[in-house]
C-alpha cells in the first residue's frame, strides 16, 4: 500500500493558505487517512501505488510536483486594460466573469465541453486544463505572467488543447482533479493546472507555475517543453500511471454503507467532536488554529447546537464561551469590515487583524446565521447587530434587482491614489493623515478638546506609521496604512476622552458614516456578478432566519424576493432541474448560457434548506412544497442506491471521472451533512418515512468518519444529533397574521432551538400540511385563541396559549402534562 503522511504547513507570515505536503512511502499497513482542517482538503489514501514516484523527466514519471507547495487562498482581479485587443478567443463568448478575464490571451481557450474533447481526440493532443475562479489572486499573477505572454501562449496552443474552467462554475470537475492533485502532489489550491489524455484521464498535474525557470524550481515553460517531450517518446507509461492512479482514487474515496450497519452513536460523536474542537481551539482570540483563520462557522454552529443539549455541563459551557468568544473577535477585528460591513475571507494572523480582503457570499450567508444565533442563545444585542450588518452589505453590495445574489467581491483594486497596479486592501484601509483630514472636528466636553479623528483613532487602533506589522504585509502593499480593529471597549474609549458611552457610539457611527462615503469615491474592486444556486440558497436560509428571529419584516421579504428568483431563473420546470449559475448581462438582465450547466448537489441541498428555512420564516406553504419536490428530483438524480448517500454530481456524465461524495464540511458545508438535516426535516412536514430512513443510511455511510474524525464534519454531526434527540414539532394552531399567532411565533422564533419543525394549522383541512400530515386537524384553537402543541415521539404536550408558556415548555423540554 502507499502510506501518504500529511505534513501541514501554513506560514503565519504569510498571505498564503494552509497547504498540504506529500510524503509517500511503501508500507504494508494502510495508515489512518487524515484531512487537513484549513480550506484545503487532504483527500484519503491511494490503496495502490502509482508504478513511479520520480521526478518529471524519469521514463515512469506519473504526474509533476508542484514547484510551489505553498498553494495561496488570496484572491484579486486582473481584467482586460482596454477596450482593444490584440488577441481574442471562444472564451469571449462565455458568461463566467472568470472565462471572461481570459477571453484575450494569446491562447487558444477552449471552456469545458464536447468541442475541446473532440479536437484533442481527433488531433491525439494532450488536454491542458486550467482551473481558478474570478477573484483568484495567483490566478491572475499566473494569467499576467504566463497566459499573457506569447511564447508561452503559442506553446501552448501548438502542442495542448487548452481548457479553461471556472472551479465555481464546474465544482465536479474541479473536484476530480484536486483529488488528483493533491493525492499525487501532496499540494491543492488554484490555479490548478492538470494535464488529460484526450479520454480526459489526468497524467500530470500541479498550481502555480512561474514562467520561467527560478531557484532550481522548473518555470512554466520548461514544465510544457518537458511533458511535449515525455508525451512524444513516453506517452504509454505515462497513460498507465495516470489510469492506475484513477483507479486508485475511484477504490479510496469509496464512501458506502456496510450491510447491516447503523449510525454511531450521536453523543459520542458529539463528545469527540467537541473535544477534537476544543484541542484546536486558541483561548486568545478565538478560532481553531494560531494562523492564518478562518471564520469556520460550520464548527461554531456545532458548538452552539452541541451546548443546546449539554447546558448543565462544563463541557457545554465552553463549548458555548468558544463559540462566542470566536464569534465577538472577529467582529471586533479587521476581518470585519467597519466602514462597508460584511466579512472579508480570513486573516493572516492570529488576532483576526489583516484579513485577505476579498468577500464571498457563501461566508456572509453562513456568518448572519451564526451571529443571529450567538444573539438568541446569550441574549446580547451585539450580536444581532452584526447579524444586520452583513446582511446590510448584502443587499447594498451583492444583491441583483432580480432577487439573486452575486457571488464575490476581489481583494484586490487600484488605489484611490492613482497608478496601474491593483493592490491588495487598497479599498478598504486607511493612512493616519486621511483619518484626521476627515475627521477634524472638535468635540465639547471631551478631555483636552479632542477631535473627532482622536476618538475614532484610540477606538481602532490607527497608528501614524500604520498599524499593520511587516511580516503581515510580505509584498509592502499595506505600508503606512491602517486596518481598523476595535482595540478598547466604548466604555473604555468614554473613559479615555471623558464623555459618555452614547456620546462615543453616536461619535463613532458618525465618523463610521463619513468614511463610507469616502470609499465610495474609490475605485471599486471586481465584483463577481455570476448568481450561483448553491450559495443564493444559503444567502436564502441567512435572510429568512435572521429575519424571523428579528421579526424583520424587510428581511423576510427579502428572503421571498430570494426564493422567488431562484425559481423563476435556476429552475428549469420543464425538465425538472436546478440550473447551476446565470449571469447579470451588459444591461443588468439576468443572461442564460447555452447549453446551461444542470445542478450538482450541492445546488439543491442548499435551496432546499433555505426553503425550509424560509417556509419557518414565513409559514407559507408554497415554499414547503417547492422543497419536497426539489427533494425528490434530488434522490433520483444523486442518491447512490448500493451504497447511501449522495454523490456530488450527476453519476451519468461520462465526463466526470471520480463520482465523489464530500466528506468535509470546509467553508460550505458538505452537501450530504445538509442533506442529512433536509431529509429528517422533510420527513416531520410531509410524514415521508422513506426520507427518515434516507438519512440515516446517508449517516450510516459516513460512519467511519463520524466516528474517527467528526471534526471534518460538525455540520453532519449536528443531523446525527437531530436523529438522535429527536426533533420537536411545534404546531401553531391559529391565523397566520394574527397577533395572538403573531405573539406565540415570536416566542419560538426567539430561542435558537436545532432540533425542531415549526409549522402552522390554520384550519384548512385541504391545506398541503393537513393533507400530509392528518393529525394536524385534529389540533384546534382553545376558546378561539391561538394555542401551541409542542410533540415529540408522537406525543404531545397540552395546548398551551400563553408565550411565556411556550417558551418555558421549549426551554424545559419537558411539560407537565402530555396527551397521545
Amino acid at each position: 500500500m502507499l502510506r501518504l503522511a500529511w505534513r501541514r504547513s501554513a506560514s503565519k507570515h504569510s498571505r498564503a493558505g494552509p497547504t498540504c505536503v506529500l510524503t509517500a512511502a511503501y508500507s504494508g499497513a494502510y495508515s489512518p487517512q487524515q484531512k487537513s482542517q484549513g480550506d484545503f482538503r487532504c483527500f484519503r489514501q491511494i490503496p495502490h501505488p502509482p508504478s513511479d514516484r520520480s521526478p518529471l523527466l524519469h521514463p515512469r514519471a506519473a504526474c509533476y510536483l508542484s514547484p510551489s507547495v505553498f498553494m495561496s487562498m488570496a484572491s484579486g482581479s486582473e481584467g482586460p486594460s482596454s477596450t482593444s485587443h490584440k488577441h481574442s478567443n471562444r472564451l469571449a463568448k462565455e458568461r463566467s466573469p472568470y472565462l471572461l478575464q481570459h477571453a484575450h490571451n494569446p491562447v487558444d481557450w477552449y471552456p469545458w465541453g464536447k468541442d475541446a474533447f473532440d479536437k484533442a481526440k481527433n488531433e491525439d493532443k494532450p488536454i491542458f486544463l486550467s482551473v481558478g475562479y474570478s477573484t483568484c489572486h495567483w490566478c491572475h499573477v499566473m494569467e499576467r505572467e504566463s497566459f499573457e505572454d506569447e511564447e508561452i501562449g503559442k506553446i501552448l496552443s501548438e502542442n495542448f488543447v487548452c481548457i479553461k474552467l471556472d472551479r465555481e462554475e464546474r465544482p465536479d470537475v474541479d473536484k476530480v482533479y484536486m483529488t488528483f492533485v493533491q493525492a499525487t502532489s501532496g499540494g491543492g489550491g488554484w490555479p490548478m493546472s492538470v494535464w488529460l489524455t484526450p479520454e480526459l484521464r489526468p497524467f500530470i498535474g500541479g498550481t502555480y507555475f512561474p514562467p520561467r525557470d527560478r531557484g532550481g524550481r522548473p518555470g512554466f515553460k520548461t514544465v510544457l517543453t518537458r511533458i511535449i517531450d515525455q508525451w512524444q517518446n513516453n506517452r504509454p507509461a505515462l497513460e498507465s500511471s495516470g489510469e492506475r492512479i484513477i483507479e486508485a482514487l475511484k477504490k479510496g474515496t469509496t464512501i458506502t454503507a456496510n450491510a447491516g450497519q447503523s449510525p454511531p452513536l450521536a453523543p459520542d460523536v458529539a463528545n469527540r467532536c467537541f473535544q477534537q474542537l476544543a484541542h484546536s481551539y486558541e483561548e486568545e482570540y478565538g478560532g481553531f488554529r494560531d494562523a492564518p483563520k478562518f471564520p469556520s462557522p460550520v464548527n461554531l454552529m456545532f458548538l452552539m447546537s452541541y451546548w443546546t443539549v449539554n447546558r448543565s455541563t462544563s463541557e457545554g459551557v465552553e463549548a458555548l464561551q468558544m463559540a462566542l468568544h470566536t464569534l465577538r473577535m472577529m467582529a471586533l477585528g479587521g476581518i470585519h469590515d467597519h466602514i462597508a460591513q460584511g466579512f472579508h475571507r480570513y486573516s493572516t494572523d492570529s488576532s483576526w487583524h489583516v484579513p485577505h480582503f476579498e468577500k464571498m457570499l457563501y461566508d456572509q450567508a453562513q456568518l448572519a446565521v451564526a451571529y443571529i444565533t450567538a444573539s438568541q442563545v446569550s441574549g446580547e444585542q451585539f450580536f444581532a447587530e452584526v447579524a444586520k450588518d452583513v446582511l446590510l452589505y448584502v443587499s447594498r453590495d451583492l444583491s441583483d434587482k432580480s432577487g439573486g445574489f452575486y457571488s464575490a467581491e476581489d481583494a484586490d483594486s487600484v488605489p484611490a491614489s492613482g497608478g496601474p497596479e491593483k493592490r491588495e486592501g487598497a479599498f478598504c484601509v486607511w493612512t493616519a493623515s486621511e483619518v484626521r483630514e476627515l475627521l477634524p472636528d472638535v468635540v465639547e466636553g471631551t478631555a483636552g478638546n479632542a477631535t473627532l479623528a482622536d476618538i475614532f483613532t484610540h477606538h481602532y487602533g490607527v497608528k501614524e506609521q500604520g498599524n499593520v506589522a511587516p511580516e503581515q504585509d510580505p509584498h509592502g502593499e499595506l505600508q503606512g496604512q491602517n486596518v481598523l480593529i476595535v482595540r478598547y471597549s466604548v466604555e473604555l474609549t468614554a473613559a479615555r476622552f471623558g464623555i459618555t458611552v452614547e456620546k462615543v457610539n453616536e461619535l463613532l457611527a458618525s465618523a463610521r458614516a463619513k468614511m463610507a462615503v469616502v470609499r465610495k469615491s474609490r475605485p471599486r474592486p471586481h465584483l463577481d456578478t455570476k448568481m450561483l444556486a448553491s450559495w443564493n440558497g444559503l444567502m436564502l436560509s441567512a435572510y429568512a432566519r435572521v429575519g424571523a428571529v428579528l421579526g424583520d419584516k424587510d428581511l423576510v421579504e427579502r428572503a421571498v424576493k430570494a426564493g422567488g428568483f431562484l425559481k423563476e431563473h435556476l429552475w428549469d420546470a420543464k425538465q425538472q432541474t436546478i440550473l447551476r449559475s446565470c449571469y447579470r448581462g451588459d444591461q443588468m438582465e439576468v443572461q442564460q448560457i447555452s447549453p446551461s450547466i444542470s445542478g450538482f448537489l450541492d445546488d439543491y441541498a442548499f435551496i432546499i434548506c433555505g426553503l425550509l428555512d424560509l417556509y419557518e420564516a414565513t409559514l407559507q406553504t408554497e415554499w414547503l412544497q417547492w422543497a419536497e419536490e426539489l427533494q425528490l428530483r434530488q434522490d433520483v438524480l444523486f442518491w447512490d442506491d448500493q451504497g447511501g448517500g449522495y454523490f456530488c454530481s450527476d453519476p451519468t456524465d461520462s465526463s466526470v471521472l471520480l463520482q465523489l461524495k464530500e466528506d468535509q464540511d470546509g467553508a460550505e458545508p458538505s452537501a450530504n451533512s445538509v442533506s442529512a438535516f433536509n431529509l429528517l426535516r422533510l420527513s416531520h412536514y410531509t410524514g415521508r418515512q422513506e426520507w427518515l430512513q434516507k438519512s440515516q443510511q446517508l449517516l450510516t455511510a459516513f460512519s467511519d468518519r463520524l466516528t474517527t474524525v467528526p471534526i471534518a464534519l460538525p455540520e453532519m454531526v449536528r443531523a446525527l444529533m437531530a436523529q438522535h434527540y429527536t426533533l420537536k414539532q411545534i404546531v401553531i394552531c391559529g391565523q397566520r397574521d394574527a397577533p395572538d399567532t403573531t405573539s406565540l411565533l415570536a416566542a419560538v422564533k426567539s430561542l435558537f432551538l436545532p432540533y425542531k419543525v415549526l409549522m402552522l394549522a390554520d384550519g384548512n383541512t385541504e391545506s398541503f400540511l393537513c393533507q400530509r400530515l392528518p393529525v394536524l386537524s385534529s389540533m384546534s384553537q382553545l376558546r378561539g385563541v391561538a394555542t401551541a402543541y409542542v410533540c415529540q415521539d408522537f406525543t404531545c404536550s397540552l395546548p398551551v396559549t400563553d408565550p411565556q408558556e411556550l417558551r418555558r415548555l421549549l426551554l424545559d423540554g419537558t411539560t407537565d402534562t402530555q396527551i397521545e
